[in-house]
């Protein structure tokens, strides 16, 4: 019996040496990698290595900075943080063993309501002993957070700061809104109803209004996004905010009322650099249940 030609078997990757590569690509050193991994410099050093070599193609390069990622290192970051907590969660449900640790979340305040209805309940009723913290700000702050490490994770827009590495989750879809009566586009400067600084609808309205050299002033500034929400309502003011949260009390104003259109905005995933070991697999399987839930869509679509 002469038997067919056999396809050898493609390579298989040890999840203990991506778990060291996720801790280098997290911390930026082999040194603090290996610490957080209870190993010897040398031995992480071996296990990229091992890795690069299982793969064809270098991970890593040092630099006056400290471990950096090559772009194939990156896709093999995004790719592999799924496989390895549906390993971790498999190994749970099997043995009894759930996640554990604490989870602090910064979300944006105008996405907070559909987020904390529609994708965090989940997240807490399948893992009861992750203590999950969300923390509400704008964009700005939310970045100057990530970077302080005094969040794990957070989702946030692109803009008005500079952090980089997100990973991207959906397209917002700022529009003009007014009250339901009334023309406030009429006037010789345009009563805006703003967020403090650091928010990026803020800065959308003002520099869209700048570059078209139309004259505003702020009639209403809150760190709240209903109360410039009823700021509109009332009547005081235009605003810009998604479409999703245009009310029957507004109007969403565009070319014809003589307003410029307005630039999107993406929103973002990003982690904290410093994540405790305990702490890091509950991370993960937020971050892949965020990723499952809003990528492409948003959080409305993530609730319906």
């Amino acid at each position: 019996m002469i038997e067919g030609p056999t396809t050898a078997p493609a390579a298989a990757l040890d999840l203990e040496l991506l778990r060291s590569f996720h801790a280098i690509a997290q911390l930026g050193s082999l040194a603090a990698a290996a610490s957080q991994r209870h190993k010897t410099v040398s031995a992480v050093s071996m296990q990229v290595k091992r890795l690069e070599d299982a793969l064809g193609s270098r991970l890593l390069e040092r630099g006056p900075r400290g471990m950096t990622l090559t772009p194939t290192g990156e896709a093999l970051l995004h790719e592999s943080r799924e496989l390895l907590n549906l390993h971790d969660a498999m190994v749970a449900r099997f043995t009894g063993r759930g996640l554990g640790g604490k989870v602090r979340l910064g979300l944006p305040e105008d996405y907070a309501r559909e987020l904390l209805t529609g994708v965090l309940p989940d997240f807490i009723a399948h893992h009861p002993n992750v203590l999950l913290e969300a923390v509400t700000a704008t964009s700005g702050e939310l970045a100057r957070k990530i970077k302080r490490s005094e969040l794990a994770l957070a989702v946030l827009l692109d803009r008005p700061h500079s952090l980089t590495g997100g990973e991207p989750l959906w397209q917002t879809t700022p529009v003009w809104v007014g009250p339901r009566i009334g023309r406030l586009t009429d006037r010789d400067s345009l009563p805006l109803a703003l967020h403090e600084v650091d928010c990026p609808y803020r800065e959308l309205a003002t520099e869209t209004l700048e570059k078209a050299g139309k004259p505003w002033h702020a009639v209403f500034t809150s760190t709240s996004i209903h109360a410039v929400e009823n700021a509109v309502e009332a009547g005081l003011a235009i605003g810009v905010i998604d479409r999703e949260r245009v009310t029957s009390s507004m109007r969403e104003l565009g070319d014809e009322d003589g307003l410029p259109p307005l630039p999107t905005c993406q929103a973002q995933l990003h982690f904290a650099k410093r994540i405790d070991a305990n702490s890091r697999l509950a991370v993960e399987a937020l971050a892949v249940l965020l990723r499952e839930r809003l990528v492409g869509r948003g959080p409305w679509r993530a609730v319906r």
